[in-house]
């Protein structure tokens, strides 16, 4: 019942751009409100809308450019992600504490991580269950809502979190990178999570394959002065290059 009425809410953002509460208790005259007040929560963190006061305003973003279902990236582009994520590896260091993010490359990341003695916080069960095979190293799981696309947790609970462990390195996966956008993602609530983790890491390192660049995605959770790696498999657009080692950078293009 619930995913039938979320669909019909969802055809809704297609037409009108603001969406009252009132306007929704008269369609789903059995439901109540906090429960409607639940289904906009939903909405928000799947960062099609932003609630206001009465309701909601569907945001603009979910008509551009979006990231392809995990399962699209999974079998992508993966040679170029196994050589980034490999390049990766000797960032890790023995009695750390990782962070590894969501995301087609990261799965590559955790498929070659050693059996080490660290401990490894992810928003991504796929990962954490990957890294579970090994037995010396320690997985933490953020909790929260979990996005059936890419196989993410974000929202409050996992902003929480976040807050409450100790990051030596971040492994963080843009969805894109561009002159005017930065690194960017689709989602807001995943978009709040990469910018807490970065926020709390000592060494940010980010991989990316070359079909990112070029890409501005609606949210923008860092720019080049935020971040302390690159990995990517390919040499980064000269305005690009320049603009990363102004902001201190160390960039590693595989093909160089």
């Amino acid at each position: 019942m619930n995913y039938e009425r979320r669909e019909k809410i969802k055809e809704l953002f297609k037409v009108k751009e603001i969406i009252t509460l009132k306007e929704l208790s008269s369609l789903f005259p059995e439901v109540s409100t906090m429960t409607l007040r639940r289904d906009l929560e939903y909405f928000e963190h799947e960062g099609l809308i932003m609630t206001i006061r009465g309701g909601c305003k569907v945001l603009e973003h979910h008509k551009m450019p979006s990231e392809d279902n995990y399962e699209d990236r999974a079998v992508s582009n993966v040679v170029a992600k196994m050589q980034v994520a490999k390049a990766a590896v000797p960032y890790l260091e023995s009695g750390r504490s990782v962070f590894i993010d969501s995301g087609s490359t990261m799965m590559c990341l955790a498929k070659l991580i050693p059996n080490m003695n660290f401990s490894v916080t992810t928003n991504a069960p796929n990962i954490a269950l990957e890294i579970l095979r090994h037995s010396q190293t320690t997985v933490n799981i953020v909790g929260g809502l979990i996005n059936r696309a890419n196989l993410a947790d974000s929202g409050a609970q996992a902003l929480a979190f976040i807050k409450s462990v100790n990051i030596d390195i971040a492994f963080i996966a843009p969805a894109g990178l561009s002159a005017a956008g930065g690194f960017s993602c689709g989602n807001y609530a995943e978009c709040e999570v990469k910018r807490a983790v970065i926020k709390k890491a000592n060494k940010v390192i980010l991989l990316m394959d070359s079909s990112k660049v070029g890409k501005s995605l609606a949210y923008t959770f860092a720019n080049f002065k935020d971040i302390d790696v690159l990995i990517t498999n390919e040499r980064l657009p000269e305005n690009l290059y320049i603009a990363a080692i102004k902001g201190g950078v160390e960039v590693r293009s595989l093909d160089f």
